[in-house]
C-alpha cells in the first residue's frame, strides 16, 4: 500500500513526471484507479488526436477523487488490480483504439499515451 502521506503530495505541473509517477506508485501498490459511473467508466476527447477518445487512470484514490466535480461528479473512483489492467484493460484499449489517460490534474489535464506504450513502460518497471 501507499504511505498516505506520499498519496496526497499533488500532482506536478509536469505531465511526464505525473506519468512516471503513476509508473511507481501503481506497481508499488498493485491497484490502478479508473472513474466509474452509471454509464460505465469515463471515456472524454483526446486533445491531441481528433475522433479520439481518451479513459484517464490515477495511481491513487485520493487523485482520481479529485476530479470527480461538476460534470464529473456522477463518477467514482473504483480500484482495478494491476494485473488485471495489464492483462485485459490495456490490451482492449489498444483494440477499441482508446487512449489511456495518466494520472491527469484537477482540470482534467496530463499524459494521453498508447495503452501498449504504458504496458511496456509498467512492465519495464517490473522487471
Amino acid at each position: 500500500m501507499i504511505p498516505h502521506e506520499i498519496a496526497m503530495t499533488p500532482l506536478s505541473e509536469d505531465f511526464d513526471e505525473n506519468y512516471d509517477r503513476f509508473i511507481v506508485e501503481a506497481t508499488e501498490s498493485g491497484v490502478v484507479w479508473g472513474l466509474e459511473g452509471d454509464d460505465g467508466f469515463a471515456v472524454c476527447p483526446s486533445v491531441k488526436h481528433e475522433d479520439t477518445d481518451v479513459m484517464p487512470f490515477w495511481s491513487s484514490r485520493e487523485l482520481a477523487e479529485a476530479v470527480c466535480v461538476d460534470e464529473w461528479e456522477v463518477y467514482s473512483p473504483v480500484a482495478i488490480d494491476l494485473e488485471e489492467f495489464l492483462d485485459d484493460w490495456l490490451p482492449g484499449l489498444h483494440q477499441d483504439v482508446i487512449l489511456v489517460g495518466i494520472n491527469w490534474n484537477d482540470d482534467l489535464e496530463g499524459a494521453e499515451e498508447e495503452p501498449l506504450d504504458l504496458l511496456e513502460d509498467i512492465d519495464d518497471e517490473l522487471s
